[in-house]
């Protein structure tokens, strides 16, 4: 659906409305966020006192992301609502303003001091919206989201508050993980070569060198130089392996690996890992710690590494 269209049914909804959503009395939260991280993150600190919506799925690239008539009715409806920010859910931009006059919307990414955000030298102007991939920053947005629970929500403010606090001792566990296995690839093998420019927080806080063929928003495309760049890097480095990403078309890594057969470099590809998008509901990979084992787990297996000690809160199984 066109955004245009979407306002038109945002309109629609708003003219039937009040101006102002009270939160539902009594019974649990409508909460809507846009990506399956930030859902997975509003669950373990709501628990049994919301009932909360991604309507992002498995495999759905945000940036391209258009609202449907069907999203439109949830927002419309939701209590809260949350989303990334900084231009992460480009298309939805316009969207996600009007509802704010109207009910309480975040932007999680955006609570994140700027100082520590990424800037690429391409993207003047705009930071890079992809900070979950940095598991100590991501820990950053669960007090804000506690915080907007808590005033819909005073009564159950203390129960929010314990279960933000039992997540985030998890991630700053997980965040060490990360880090010591990611340690042990070899140095000269820790480059990580994707489809487009997703995971630079990731590759600062634990150390690799990122190599993307695209920019940090998929709407950009690769052109030849583009291909020529990383083709460069992989053959003249010998990189063992590259990776898909579950919510961008492996098409255009099967390219760059046919062209650095013809460069003369047999180049892997190391498996797919989970970007903008987590795994389906109900796996390990549909939560947000199962994403980071996945991921961390296919890039130390590919590049050469070792998984020395076992994953923390690996207990909880899939939720």
């Amino acid at each position: 659906m066109a955004v245009g269209l979407a306002l038109t049914l945002l309109s629609t909804a708003f003219a039937c409305a009040p101006t102002e959503k009270p939160a539902s009395a009594g019974g649990a939260l409508q909460i809507v966020t846009t990506t399956g991280m930030i859902a997975d993150a509003a669950r373990r600190i709501a628990g049994e006192h919301a009932e909360v919506v991604a309507l992002m799925g498995p495999g759905i690239d945000p940036h391209l992301y258009k609202a449907t008539e069907s999203d439109v009715r949830k927002l419309s409806d939701a209590d809260l609502i949350l989303y990334q920010g900084l231009f992460l859910e480009g298309k939805m931009g316009d969207i996600l303003g009007k509802l704010s006059s109207s009910r309480p919307v975040l932007a999680v990414g955006e609570v994140i001091d700027e100082s520590v955000l990424m800037q690429p030298p391409a993207y003047e102007g705009q930071f890079d919206p992809h900070v979950w991939f940095d598991v100590g920053l991501w820990a950053e947005i669960l007090l804000p989201i506690t915080d907007a629970l808590s005033e819909l929500r005073p009564e159950h403010a203390e129960s929010f508050r314990a279960n933000a606090a039992a997540f985030a001792e998890q991630l700053q566990a997980m965040d060490q993980w990360v880090d010591e296995s990611i340690a042990t690839i070899p140095e000269e093998q820790r480059v990580l070569v994707t489809a487009h420019d997703a995971f630079g927080y990731f590759g600062r806080r634990y150390g690799l060198e990122v190599v993307g063929l695209q920019g940090l928003s998929t709407l950009a495309e690769a052109g030849l130089k583009d291909v020529d760049r990383v083709v460069d890097i992989v053959t003249s480095r010998q990189i063992p392996a590259m990776f898909v990403e579950s919510s961008v078309p492996r098409r255009s890594i099967e390219a760059l690996q046919a062209s650095c057969r013809e460069a003369g470099w047999e180049v892997a590809i190391g498996g797919e890992l989970f970007s903008d998008a987590m795994g389906a509901a109900g796996t390990r990979e549909g939560t947000y710690p199962g994403m980071v084992e996945h991921n961390v787990t296919t890039l130390v297996t590919a590049l050469g590494g070792r998984l020395d000690s076992p994953f923390p809160g690996n207990e909880e199984g899939s939720s």
